[in-house]
Order: C-alpha cells, then sequence, then structure tokens
C-alpha cells in the first residue's frame, strides 16, 4: 500500500504532462543540448560532424587528428562532467525538498556543499595534486553531515526535521567561517585565485580519468532515491500517515539524507561550490511531470543534465575568458526564481 501512486495526495496529482511524454521531451532536450554544445568552441565543429566523429570513434575507424583532440580529449569529459553535476545537485534538491517538504531547501541545506568546500580549500592551501584535493571535499561533505547528524543525535532529535535543518546551518555557517580563514591565510599571488575560482565554479580542470570516480559515485546515491521513489512520496502526507502506511520515517530519512549527501559531495569535489541548481531544476521539473516524487525524480535528472550543460557551455563560450559557473547560476537562477514563484502564487490564488 505505501507504494502504490494511488496513495498520493490528490494534490501532487494535479498539473504536469503525462510521465511517459513528459520523460521522452527532457531525454530529448539532453540529447539536443550535448549535440550543440559538443560543437560550440573556440574550434567550432557542426553537428553532422560531431555525429560522424562519434560513430566513427564507436566503430573503431580513424577520425580527424584535430576534431579527436577537440571533440573526445577536451570538450567531451567536460560535457559529461556538466552532465553527472547538473543530475547530481538537481536530484539532491528534489530529493530534500521532498524529504522536508519544503520547497526552499537545497543540496546545501545540511552543510555538504560548505563542507566539500572547505576540504577541497585546505587541499589547495596545502599544495596537495588534484586528486588530493577532491578527495578532501568529498570528505569534507560528508563529515559535515556526519557532524549535522551527531548535533542532531545530541539534542536529542535526530528524527526532527527542523533540528536537523539548524544544525545544517550551523555546521554550514561554521565551515564558512574557516574557508575564510583560509583565505586570509593564503598565498595572495597563487593560492587565493585559486580558491576564490575553485568556490565560483568550475570544469575547466576537468579531465577523463575524473569521470569514473564521480560517474560511480553518483550511481551509488541515486539507486537508492530511485528503488525507494514511491516511499519518499509518501513522505508528503507527514510523518504520521507515512508510519500508518507502514514506511519507517526515520530510517528512510536517514537512507535520503546519506544518498543525497554522497551525490552532493561528490560531485561538488570535482566542480567547486554550483548554487541554485538544486534548488531551481526541481520547481522547473514540477511544472512539467508535477509534484509526485516518481515522477519529479527522473525529470528533474534530465533536466538538471540539459541545464547544467547549457550553463557551462555559456561559461566557456560567451566571453575570451571563462565565467565562473556559479555567477552564471546566479544570474540564471534568480531571476527565473522569482518568475516559478510569481507562477506558483497565481495558481494557488482563489
Amino acid at each position: 500500500m505505501a507504494t502504490s501512486p494511488a496513495s498520493s495526495p490528490p494534490a501532487a496529482r494535479r498539473g504536469g504532462l503525462p510521465r511517459a511524454p513528459a520523460l521522452l521531451l527532457l531525454a530529448a532536450l539532453l540529447a539536443a543540448t550535448l549535440l550543440v554544445a559538443a560543437g560550440i568552441g573556440a574550434y567550432a565543429i557542426a553537428p553532422q560532424d560531431v555525429l560522424l566523429a562519434l560513430a566513427r570513434h564507436l566503430a573503431g575507424q580513424p577520425v580527424d587528428a584535430t576534431i579527436d583532440t577537440v571533440l573526445f580529449r577536451i570538450r567531451l569529459p567536460r560535457i559529461l562532467a556538466a552532465m553527472l553535476v547538473g543530475a547530481a545537485l538537481a536530484a539532491a534538491g528534489a530529493a530534500y525538498q521532498s524529504l522536508f517538504r519544503n520547497p526552499l531547501v537545497s543540496p546545501d541545506i545540511l552543510g555538504v556543499s560548505s563542507g566539500a568546500g572547505l576540504g577541497a580549500v585546505l587541499g589547495i592551501l596545502l599544495g596537495l595534486p588534484v586528486a588530493a584535493i577532491q578527495l578532501l571535499g568529498f570528505a569534507g561533505g560528508l563529515l559535515a553531515v556526519g557532524t549535522v547528524a551527531a548535533l542532531a543525535q545530541a539534542l536529542r532529535g535526530s528524527g526532527d526535521v527542523l533540528v536537523l535543518v539548524l544544525a545544517g546551518l550551523v555546521v554550514g555557517a561554521l565551515a564558512g567561517a574557516a574557508i575564510a580563514l583560509v583565505k586570509v591565510l593564503a598565498d595572495p599571488y597563487d593560492q587565493l585565485p585559486a580558491i576564490t575560482f575553485w568556490l565560483l565554479g568550475s570544469l575547466a580542470g576537468v579531465k577523463a580519468g575524473d569521470l569514473a570516480p564521480v560517474a560511480l559515485a553518483v550511481l551509488l546515491g541515486l539507486a537508492p532515491l530511485l528503488l525507494l521513489r514511491w516511499r519518499i512520496g509518501v513522505l508528503a502526507l507527514g510523518d504520521d500517515q507515512a508510519h500508518a502506511l507502514g514506511v519507517e520515517v526515520s530510517r528512510l530519512r536517514a537512507v535520503v539524507i546519506a544518498a543525497a549527501t554522497l551525490i552532493t559531495a561528490s560531485v561538488v569535489a570535482v566542480s567547486g561550490v554550483i548554487g541554485w541548481v538544486g534548488l531551481m531544476v526541481p520547481h522547473m521539473a514540477r511544472l512539467l511531470v508535477g509534484a509526485r516524487f516518481d515522477r519529479l525524480l527522473p525529470a528533474a535528472i534530465l533536466l538538471g543534465a540539459s541545464f547544467m550543460v547549457a550553463v557551462d557551455t555559456l561559461a566557456r563560450a560567451a566571453a575570451a575568458i571563462e565565467i565562473p559557473l556559479g555567477v552564471l547560476t546566479a544570474l540564471i537562477g534568480g531571476p527565473a526564481f522569482v518568475w516559478l514563484l510569481g507562477r506558483s502564487r497565481r495558481r494557488l490564488a482563489p
């Protein structure tokens, strides 16, 4: 009973396109975005040439040397990384919003982004290699959530959503203060610019070898969210009704937090801190498929991937110097979110 779509509240069933057409539309949008992004850059490649190069590469046939270097060694790894980052942040945002029954929360609600940022900037301060910086960022995100859970447990409110959120705000603030201290201690001519640029978000340094561990971590985090999507949707009814329907709320909440934290920390460790994606994209997905979590999650994954690929393409091609991703997502996400809020208020008005 707990996993039946019919158990969703009437409000969750209103609005949105049917699931299959909406997901097909979003998949087609993602494919078109990837194709266009692969051809845009200082060395432009026509869409038909991109498709031909991909077909020849998959068939093991030789590809033009210039296209091979630009497309397969430089551009595609970055595009795939952007797709992973967007999908992960959007999925985590949808999961957190459904878990806390609050459309205004985002993946950094439990201090994940701040903790990962602190770990990474410490790695930069110590002059560690890129792989070690990414590992420290990942560990920092997990440590932040562990600290939040420990604080909530000490306050005897581990199952209380408000206590978790407040503990997350405290840990995030402390991590932000520590980041500010690291920036003060950093070399202003070498380390400080690298720290500042990383905190603003960038995929410029992503290599093909970085994709496998990030993809594995994202898949490990997405698996429980996808497998438990029906039960997560039941949480929208409230804890008491979810209990009555046979859902173990505390255990499910812990699984969702762990999974969302894993995917957020894994991508933040590679891309830096990128805001607004986890907050805005789930709202956009709700306009297409409604609020039911079993529909919202795959829609948010596809839409988040398309959005991040488009933003990263704009970041590297819009100007002579690369624009930080965090700046672009804020410039796009802020006005778009205000529009979404206004649209929602008009729909709810009597």
